[in-house]
This record gives C-alpha cells, sequence and structure tokens, in this order.
C-alpha cells in the first residue's frame, strides 16, 4: 500500500505548482512590456501564451484525483515575481534591463524545472503514469524555455556589456547601467 503521506505531499505541491503558474500569467504581461528587444519581448508572449496550457497540468491532475487546485500561496514564486517587479523599476539601459529580465526569467524557469521535475518523480513513484506524462512534457517545455533564454542571453549580454543600444529607449531617459545597492 502506498504512503498516503507522499501521496499529500504531491497533492500539495500540485496546489503549489497551479499557484506559481497563475502567479506566472499574471506577471508575464508587465515583464514582456519592460522588454526592448522585440525577440526578448516575442519570447515573453509566446510563453504568456502557452501557459494557460501548462497552468491546466497540474489543475487537471488535482481534478482526476478529486481535489480542488486551490491552495496556498506559492511563497517561492511570490518571491521570484517580486525580484523581476524590482528589476523593472531599475532605470538600466535597454540592454542592460533586458539582460537583467532574462535572469529573472531564468530563476523563474529553474524553479519550474525543479518543481515539475519533483512532481513528475513522484507521480512516477506512485504510479500515476498518465500524470507522468504530462508532467514530463511540461518540464521538457519549461527546459526549451530556459535554453531559449541562454541563447537569446547570448547577444543581448554582449550588447549589455558593449553598450550597444536596442531599439526604443527607456521613459526617463537614464542610461544608468549599475544596479544600484538595495535596503
Amino acid at each position: 500500500m502506498a504512503n498516503e503521506g507522499l501521496k499529500e505531499l504531491y497533492i500539495d505541491e500540485l496546489k503549489d505548482l497551479y499557484n506559481a503558474e497563475n502567479q506566472l500569467l499574471k506577471a508575464l504581461p508587465k515583464i514582456a512590456k519592460a522588454a526592448s528587444s522585440e525577440e526578448l519581448r516575442q519570447g515573453f508572449n509566446e510563453h504568456l501564451e502557452a501557459d494557460p496550457r501548462t497552468c491546466r497540468t497540474p489543475r487537471a491532475h488535482l481534478q482526476v484525483l478529486g481535489y480542488q487546485s486551490q491552495g496556498e500561496e506559492c511563497m517561492g514564486m511570490v518571491g521570484l515575481v517580486k525580484e523581476g517587479s524590482d528589476v523593472m523599476g531599475e532605470d538600466f539601459d535597454h540592454a542592460v534591463m533586458d539582460a537583467s529580465l532574462i535572469g529573472a526569467a531564468q530563476r523563474v524557469e529553474h524553479y519550474e524545472i525543479a518543481a515539475y521535475g519533483t512532481v513528475s518523480e513522484f507521480a512516477k513513484i506512485l504510479g500515476k503514469a498518465q500524470h507522468v506524462s504530462l508532467l514530463q512534457e511540461t518540464l521538457e517545455e519549461e527546459k526549451e524555455t530556459d535554453e531559449k533564454l541562454t541563447d537569446l542571453a547570448k547577444e543581448i549580454n554582449s550588447q549589455a556589456n558593449e553598450g550597444t543600444e536596442q531599439e526604443g529607449s527607456r521613459p526617463n531617459g537614464n542610461r544608468r547601467t549599475k544596479r544600484t545597492a538595495r535596503n
């Protein structure tokens, strides 16, 4: 007989993932708007279009198991979204801002990769074969997104280092390229 504790943990992790995905859905439009690179903005918007499908994965598993998708707020994602919001409040040059946004986005992706990898392994042990395939598919999508961000970062980080300007301008006209210390 399976350990009920692991099943409860699996359910809690799915609820956490569902909440995390919903938080990200709300934050992505602001992040996309802050990007000056058209390619980066497009990438964020594509992820936004894909995320409603991703968000349904944990919810669907919970419904099959007979649980509601409501749970406590995912504090990990709260922190990551706040960090991203703080980044957008800086007055970095265009490429430096984009490099900073990529860093924030990759932290989110790494969090999601860890979370989907964890629940996928729980599903395997609990004998939830249908769940495993969907969770693995979502895990691969998160890894692909991280790889795309890494590829974008190579060009954007070089531009940031060289001081190369992207199209458009920062609304306040500031051209600071170094982050201030936060309290």
